[in-house]
């Protein structure tokens, strides 16, 4: 089975045609103010207008209202929300209903007990997006312990944490996950500017460990 491949906190246009270009599979426009990849919504529907409808449109939002969510899934013309507060299973039904969407909750991994109970209490979810613990929303850009991830998880798994072109190749190999998520690991100068070259590389190890997988 392919990896599929999400490419998040694109801010500029020119991120944004790289990553199509290069077959990615969804793009994360985040809606988090405090995040120095945040954007507004009129920025988000410039960039959701260069998408082909193949490529999905993600938006990252953090403990926000149902009537924003609902509103700025409009405006922009998001396929999926996905959601990295600290929204409970009810709440997560609700932000789904209020656009309409299918949702993706975030699971900050501590243990392995976090992947547990989360499998069971947003059984609801399209999928389950695994990351680093920290204290702050959002990516980590740090590499979570795999082996807290059991084999045969009912709920479609998207990788996340620290990944990068060195070791999302191992991560798929142990992990088998549905799709993998890079942010930092693509990073150019500032967070706001993604590196071509970091891409394709990451784009290129995917690929590279799906051929080997079994």
């Amino acid at each position: 089975m392919r990896t599929r491949i999400k490419f998040c906190g694109l801010v500029r246009a020119e991120d944004v045609d790289t990553a199509v270009a290069l077959g990615v599979d969804a793009i994360g426009f985040v809606f988090y103010p405090p995040s120095p990849r945040a954007l507004g919504i009129d920025e988000a529907l410039a960039l959701r207008r260069r998408l082909p409808s193949f490529v999905s449109a993600v938006g990252l939002f953090v403990n926000e209202s149902p009537d924003t969510v609902a509103a700025t899934a409009s405006r922009v013309g998001l396929d999926v929300i996905q959601l990295h507060g600290d929204e409970t299973p009810d709440q997560a039904r609700g932000l789904s209903l209020a656009c309409s969407l299918p949702w993706w909750k975030a699971i900050r991994m501590r243990q392995q007990t976090d992947l547990l109970s989360s499998a069971v209490d947003f059984k609801d979810a399209e999928c389950l997006l695994l990351d680093s613990y920290s204290e702050a929303f959002g990516g980590s850009g740090k590499v979570f312990d795999w082996s807290w991830i059991p084999a045969g998880l009912p709920s479609r798994i998207i990788l996340s944490g620290g990944l990068d072109s060195d070791s999302v190749a191992p991560a798929i190999q142990h992990v088998k996950p549905f799709a993998v998520d890079v942010s930092s690991g693509i990073q150019g100068h500032s967070p706001r500017h993604k590196d071509p070259a970091l891409m394709e590389r990451f784009i290129a190890s995917v690929l590279s460990a799906d051929a080997g997988r079994t």
